[in-house]
């Protein structure tokens, strides 16, 4: 029998015995009409008055499972908008294998029901087409990825779940240790450093499907756990793991999807994407870019201008074509409170129509107004947006703005994949929160050999051997070159302020393995569930995986986090001090 057989008009007159849910029963005429689900589709299945089943099939109710025996026959009544539309099954058999109580929403793609609720019952929220559809995708992923890296050489190998903590980034979870009291594991953010032992034990190829960990704030494309296709290999530069990453994406793409990438991928400097799309993840299926008019309003008498000016800030600009119109100035004041939550003090606007008009116009002059025209090659109609301030403020509130408008005006071809590397990001990144510089990746991550004497003496405008791979305005997965000298990696942890006490209690054990010939290595992961979310067509990672978490990092249908009974507590040597 071949459970998972798609049955079409091919199979007219075949005896097929068929397993699944009841999606739906109707009574018509004395003929009862049973859409039988399961993973392959949906059957629609006919019992007669005169079989002796028939009792038996007007007494299903939604989501029963049954067994049916069958004749395929030709459908009266054909349905277009299903796989197995042209078909149904002549009931000779069926059999009830058991109830359902009611279900407590509509098992169907277009559901209403509430996440909360789908979440609660996440079990029948999976017997949905949309989101079964969604796993076997994933399956199809894996199964490429494997596929194209075994080809390769590449060895699967397992690392740690229960490892030591490192926090130097997002907060580890943290797992008590019983045999040990006191002391803890913690969960792996990545398998960065157990990879890089690999490198240095002589495996020169790895990769691995991991699960990872991070206690961080969580939105619609981030879990505390997720999956990722680890991948590092041994005696490899820059251009040799871009090489490998973008040949294992465009195989998947076109094995999973039949969607040719043409290669190799264009690259783009951190600096430019910063420059021209205020982020470093651009999202390159629509225009308006970035364009500063700092130079035009050099000489302004506007006294907001001014002052940005006198503090070594920036104007910026992005041009919405043809829209001038069609924005009020609530609509602008909309606007205006969406940058604020990026730190954006102000957005100012200018609308070139018959008549110049907006909010800056009658404090600046015809040739600033003229002069930007010129400079952002302005057309009738075109929309002028502005925002002026510290830099990173304005590249990175504009950049925000010019991804809700790309959405909301459908700039956007959702049948678009633009994918990109984004190279050269800093090696550093400065925190305001702790008062220094900490590393933009990793402290394992190569600097630029041009600026390894800068690691101590020029941290903002040192620059590393770091690559993420963008598709479509999402980071789908980076690497980088690894430090694999000592001495460099000495310097690196000087240049973040660690001491000598840290370093041995971080990563003591993995300095000590840098001594013992280790090899030049780097490599690169990808976000599976990001991945599979992007081929899916959906912006919500919880779509894609199969008991996720809700934002609070709460998961509804098991009721966890919970608490656990003192006695647990105790064998671990712990105490609980919490105000209820």
């Amino acid at each position: 029998m071949e459970k998972y057989k798609n049955y079409t008009i091919k199979n007219i007159n075949e005896e097929v015995t068929l397993y699944g849910w009841v999606a739906k029963v109707r009574n018509l005429g004395g003929l009862i009409f049973i859409d039988l689900r399961n993973r392959v589709g949906i059957m629609q299945v006919v019992v007669r008055p005169e079989n002796e089943y028939y009792q038996l099939a007007s007494e299903l109710r939604n989501e029963y499972v049954i067994k049916v025996f069958g004749k395929i026959v030709e459908r009266e009544s054909k349905n277009p908008h299903l796989a197995t539309g042209e078909i149904e099954v002549d009931v000779q058999k069926l059999e009830l294998i058991n109830t359902s109580k009611e279900i407590p929403f509509i098992i169907s793609d277009d559901t209403t029901a509430l996440e909360d609720t789908r979440l609660k019952y996440r079990y029948l929220d999976l017997r949905r087409e949309v989101l079964k559809n969604n796993f076997v995708l994933r399956n199809a992923i894996t199964f490429a990825t494997r596929k194209f890296l075994n080809n390769l050489d590449f060895l699967e190998v397992e690392t740690p779940i229960l490892c030591k903590s490192t926090p130097e980034g997002a907060r580890d979870y943290l797992v008590p240790s019983r045999v040990n009291k006191g002391k803890f594991y913690a969960l792996p953010q990545s398998p960065q450093l157990f990879k890089q032992l690999l490198m240095v034990s002589g495996f020169e190829r790895y990769y691995q499907i991991a699960k990872c960990f991070r206690d961080e704030d969580l939105r619609a494309d981030r879990q505390p756990e997720f999956t990722q296709i680890d991948v590092e290999m041994s005696f490899v530069n820059e251009d040799d793991v871009m090489d490998i990453g973008e040949r294992l994406v465009a195989s998947i793409f076109k094995e999973v999807k039949g969607i040719d990438i043409k290669l190799p991928l264009r690259r783009m400097t951190y600096d430019e994407a910063m420059e021209k799309y205020g982020s470093d993840k651009p999202d390159l299926r629509f225009d308006m870019t970035i364009k500063d008019i700092t130079e035009c309003l050099k000489k302004t008498n506007f006294t907001i201008f001014q002052n940005v000016l006198a503090n070594d800030g920036i104007i910026n600009a992005i041009v919405v074509k043809n829209a001038a119109s069609n924005y009020s100035r609530k609509d602008l004041d909309k606007l205006t409170d969406y940058v604020k939550t990026y730190k954006a003090s102000g957005l100012a606007y200018i609308k070139y129509q018959e008549e110049v008009t907006g909010s800056i116009v009658k404090v600046l002059s015809e040739q600033e107004l003229d002069d930007i025209r010129t400079k952002l090659e302005v057309e009738m109609n075109d929309l002028v947006l502005i925002i002026s301030g510290e830099r990173k403020i304005v590249k990175t509130s504009l950049g925000a703005l010019r991804c809700k408008l790309g959405k909301e005006l459908g700039l956007i071809d959702k049948d678009d994949y633009q994918l990109l590397w984004v190279v050269d990001f800093p090696s550093f990144e400065w925190s305001e929160e702790e008062g220094r510089f900490l590393a933009c990746h990793h402290p394992f991550t190569a600097p630029k050999d041009s600026d390894v004497d800068k690691l101590l003496t020029d941290k903002a405008h040192c620059y590393s051997k770091a690559y993420d791979i963008v598709i479509n305005g999402y980071e789908a997965g980076g690497g980088s070159i690894r430090i694999h000298d000592e001495k460099i990696q000495e310097t690196m942890f000087k240049a973040l302020e660690l001491t000598n006490e840290d370093i041995e209690e971080k990563f003591g054990f993995f300095v000590e393995a840098l001594k013992y010939g280790c090899p030049p290595h780097g490599g690169f992961a990808l976000g599976l569930d990001r991945l599979t979310m992007l081929l899916a067509k959906t912006e919500n990672i919880r779509d894609v995986i199969a008991f996720p978490k809700t934002a609070s990092a709460t998961d509804l249908m098991c009721a966890s986090p919970s608490r656990v009974v003192k006695e647990q507590l105790d064998e671990l040597g712990l105490t609980i001090d919490i105000n209820d």
